[in-house]
């Protein structure tokens, strides 16, 4: 019998805590199943998404952070889309290989997850914008077929990218998504269906999950998830959600970058765009992503002694170095020699100046290929900015009016961030969940827990392949 159609919902920062707060998801688990996932580490998006479409950890799928160093290049790189940084095989290339074998067809639509471009999936959306040579950026979607996108764009408008990330995020992104969601599993029905929504991952990082209105937040993204389920309803398809991780309240940035400058061992260089980091001068930085950093060391005879400098920071818990890194199965090539982890209510903040005159261009703007290190000051206004949606257009139209211009209105004071995540939680209620149409997939135990790789084999098996087990 053909197996029905199958849309995956990631709702990211959705947690069994939220559940009671979300009456019609709390009713989709209890009429199906739910089970509670433990994390992989970092908890953070584009691990948690490779392992879960991998069904390994980091180690083997090489994805150790939203952002690494690049050693070949001596590059910093955040936020890439290329489905080859991805080194084990995902669930979609593997049922199509399967489905091709037994001369079967096998679709995938691939929908604002990370690791889109040029992913073995039939049809896609991601964000890519349009990047001029003279600096310009034009904000945009691509996608596979190139035309669905411009059919999408044509119906529902432009892809709301001031609401996708910056000072600005929040619905109108989730909602977009979910429209262009229901479109597509209506429309085109592909067997498998990957859905990102976002909303969940703004208010909770700016105000910490106990600084939110989480009613109002959980309402509104019902409201959209209604969306997509009456579409897959029309599909015949079923809907499972999953979620990558759970928030957690902060209130002490740690400043890595700084330490290990004060001590001699990072260079910058200074230039008419303020500070650079150095990497080729430096003996040793970070590269920090919420509550997790990698740290890069230049001489492999010094990474003891920047080890034991780290360790006595004041909001680090751990750092691992070596085959250490095992034990969070970050032993492996792209992670730095040395990976530290914070303590409770701390998170690592990437700046590397000592002074904020002496701070890079881009440290004010929302540049997330630009910084060495993820931002969570970019979803805010610098509170300094009297009116600073007024100045961000009075930016817009010196831009439109052909003039070189930044969009100078992000806050350097890190303490504006209240909210976090990246490691394990301490409570099972905030960590993150899978909900499935029927609980017989699922561990019977109450208090049982997935894997976070485990995903990928449910997925298969509901797609009527057998399970191909990743080789870690």
């Amino acid at each position: 019998m053909k197996k029905p159609p199958l849309v995956l919902v990631n709702v990211v920062g959705l947690t069994h805590r939220w559940l009671p707060l979300a009456p019609h998801i709390h009713q989709l688990a209890e009429r199906g199943g739910i089970a509670r996932l433990s994390e992989v580490c970092p908890a953070v998006t584009c691990t948690a998404q490779a392992s879960m479409l991998t069904g390994c950890t980091p180690q083997a799928h090489g994805i150790v952070a939203n952002g690494w160093l690049h050693r070949d290049t001596m590059e910093v790189r955040f936020w890439q889309q290329s489905n080859k940084l991805i080194q084990r095989e995902p669930v979609y290339a593997t049922a199509l290989r399967m489905a091709q074998a037994q001369g079967k067809l096998f679709s995938c639509a691939k929908l604002f997850w990370w690791f889109n471009q040029g992913a073995d999936v039939q049809y896609s959306i991601t964000p890519k914008p349009h990047y001029g040579f003279d600096g310009n950026k034009i904000f945009d979607i691509s996608g596979e077929p190139l035309a669905l996108a411009e059919d999408l764009k044509v119906e529902l408008g432009p892809f709301p990218f001031h609401s996708f990330w910056g000072p600005m995020s929040g619905l109108p992104a989730t909602n977009w998504i979910a429209q262009a969601a229901a479109r597509i599993v209506e429309r085109l029905r592909p067997n498998l269906s990957l859905v990102y929504l976002p909303h969940l991952d703004y208010e909770p990082q700016r105000h910490g999950p106990s600084g939110c209105n989480m009613p109002k937040i959980l309402g509104e993204l019902e409201q959209a998830l209604a969306v997509i389920e009456l579409a897959a309803a029309r599909a015949g398809a079923r809907v499972w959600i999953v979620s990558e991780y759970g928030h957690v309240d902060v209130d002490k940035p740690v400043y890595l970058n700084r330490v290990l400058r004060d001590q001699g061992c990072l260079q910058v260089r200074t230039g008419p765009f303020g500070e650079q980091l150095d990497l080729y001068g430096s003996e040793a930085f970070a590269v920090c992503d919420h509550q997790l950093a990698h740290v890069y060391v230049r001489s492999p005879q010094n990474i003891q002694k920047i080890r034991t400098l780290l360790s006595s920071v004041n909001g680090v818990s751990k750092v691992y170095a070596g085959e250490e890194r095992q034990a969070l199965h970050l032993d492996h090539q792209r992670s730095g020699d040395l990976v530290v982890v914070a303590k409770e209510k701390c998170w690592f903040a990437y700046p590397f100046w000592l002074h904020n005159r002496n701070a890079p261009d881009y440290a004010r703007c929302v540049a997330i290929h630009h910084k060495p290190g993820f931002d969570p000051c970019e979803l805010f206004f610098d509170p300094k900015i009297w009116f600073p949606k007024c100045y961000s257009l009075m930016r817009l139209i010196e831009k439109k009016l052909g003039f070189r211009t930044k969009f100078d209105v992000i806050p350097l004071n890190a303490k504006v961030v209240r909210g976090s995540h990246g490691l394990p939680a301490k409570d099972p209620a905030d960590r993150p969940l899978l909900i499935v149409d029927d609980a017989k997939l699922l561990p019977q135990r109450a208090d049982a827990e997935l894997p976070m790789t485990a995903i990928r084999s449910l997925l298969l098996q509901e797609l009527g392949f057998p399970d191909a087990p990743c080789v870690e």
